[in-house]
């Protein structure tokens, strides 16, 4: 049995293949994702500062994970991930934070399990139809037919991309990575 909020040692890191670039200056879109809890989230519409990090899939306790997938680099590590940010949650919240999500591509039923699971307090965002992935041209990759999220963390502000951490490695230290991000942000006088 996998246990999957501990990953395995040797994993391959991902390579930055630069399919992040683009995103820093850009304005995030107005679509409706739907949440684990609460109305659908329009991201482009979030006020004040928002974490959203986009995962590939969560997995689920006793159900195998893709074939091949701790080789997949980057891919292994979205229940460390999601529990970071849990774990992360508070300090975020008083470094001005007002929002943090966790995105994939999983439909909103099967993220719940996850959500309630894990015990995050704060919802996760389905991008089932790929939306926010072409508007933003999000970096993705294809496993078993199905269409998933390279790991990457957008920090915005209104609205605006500000910060883009891509690639994600070690999943598990993802939002004390957020953290690192606003404390160099305040030594450089920026807040």
């Amino acid at each position: 049995m996998t246990n999957l909020e501990i990953l395995p040692e040797g994993l391959t890191p991902p390579i930055d293949d630069g399919a992040a670039n683009h995103l820093v200056g850009h304005r995030l879109p107005h679509v409706a994702l739907a949440a684990t809890k609460g109305p659908p989230v329009d991201p482009g519409a979030l006020p004040g500062w928002s974490v959203l990090y986009c995962y590939p899939m969560t997995g689920r306790p006793g159900a195998p994970l893709p074939g091949g997938w701790n080789e997949i680099p980057g891919a292994r590590g979205c229940t460390p991930q999601a529990c970071s940010f849990r774990n992360h949650f508070e300090e975020l919240r008083a470094l001005g934070v007002r929002s943090v999500f966790g995105i994939s591509t999983q439909t909103t039923a099967y993220q719940r399990e996850a959500a309630e699971r894990l015990r995050l307090p704060f919802p996760l965002l389905s991008d089932a139809e790929g939306e926010l992935a072409d508007m933003l041209d999000l970096p993705t990759f294809e496993v078993d037919g199905d269409r998933l999220f390279k790991r990457l963390t957008m920090i915005a502000r209104d609205g605006m991309i500000e910060g883009v951490l891509y690639p994600v490695f070690p999943p598990d230290r993802s939002a004390e990575d957020v953290v690192d991000w606003f404390a160099a942000r305040r030594r450089r006088g920026l807040d």
